[in-house]
């Protein structure tokens, strides 16, 4: 008897071990933003992965394209993530793009049969005022504040219609805005500041070219001091900016101006019409 109960405290222990030893991440992100859990390698050709949501497989990869899938891909009778997932080929890491609340949970990554990694994501609703907040709309010539949300700077990446046009790193270490991130982006040429606290970028001077999407990307990362690497986490905000002013308004104003303009000369057109009709009138009167 003696011997059994030690026996099951041993295995107790090992299972305790095990389990307390995979490394998990606490993950926030809003309803309608975009998430990448990271796997933390760089290459997949000796590794199999698979991706559970809960308890389901949801992607899997095992260096051959061929051998990979994704939601539906993996399980016929899962819709539940149709056409939001994206597999990296390379390290095999997984977004879910458009979250809802219904994809809070555990995700739990396997490589080659063991779990490295459990994610448990936490998707918050978004307020009537933060989805305004997405949607921006200014006059031109004014200026607009594009807000990351974060008190604590992450690793944060702007892009303009896929244009990468700001960074900045945590550590501050890598710090650019519009020409200084990509040579040939003259769009924004000293019209961008970016606040090196929180991340938010302001567009100053706006054109009417500045209209369209903005997206920002969040990646925060914290150290696993059991497998010595980083687990990191990449989320993506998208901001609608759209442009209105002087540029309509100028054209608008321009045909003001021609029909006023076209009055103006109907009008002396027909005073001079009437004066030389009552000057005949006048003249054939008379004699």
């Amino acid at each position: 008897m003696g011997v059994l109960f030690i026996f099951l405290l041993a295995g107790s222990f090992l299972l305790y071990q095990g389990t307390s030893g995979v490394d998990t991440e606490g993950v926030s992100v809003k309803e309608g933003d975009s998430v990448t859990l990271h796997t933390g390698v760089q290459k997949t050709q000796q590794s199999s992965m698979k991706w559970y949501f809960n308890t389901t497989r949801i992607a899997q990869i095992n260096g051959i394209k061929s051998k990979s899938c994704t939601d539906v891909q993996c399980n016929e009778g899962t819709e539940k993530f149709r056409g939001r997932l994206k597999l990296d080929h390379q390290t095999g890491s997984l977004t879910i793009m458009n979250i809802t609340n219904l994809d809070d949970g555990e995700y739990k990554l396997k490589i080659s049969s063991y779990i490295e990694k459990i994610f448990s994501v936490s998707v918050h609703d978004v307020s009537a005022a933060e989805r305004d907040e997405m949607k921006r709309k200014v006059k031109e010539g004014e200026s607009v504040t594009l807000d990351t949300g974060v008190v604590k700077i992450h690793h944060i990446i702007w892009a303009f219609h896929d244009t990468l046009i700001a960074e900045i790193t945590g550590n501050q270490s890598k710090i650019c805005t519009d020409v200084q991130c990509n040579e040939v982006n003259e769009r924004f040429r000293d019209r961008l500041k970016l606040d090196h606290q929180t991340g938010s970028l302001t567009i100053m001077n706006t054109r009417n070219t500045d209209s369209g999407e903005y997206t920002l990307k969040i990646i925060s990362s914290s150290s696993s001091l059991r497998r010595r690497r980083s687990i990191s986490v990449s989320s993506v905000k998208s901001f609608d900016v759209t442009v209105i002013g002087s540029g309509r308004s100028s054209g608008f104003a321009a045909g003001i101006s021609v029909a006023v303009l076209l009055v103006c000369v109907a009008a002396v057109a027909a005073v001079i019409y009437r004066r030389r009709r009552n000057f005949r009138n006048g003249k054939h009167g008379r004699t």
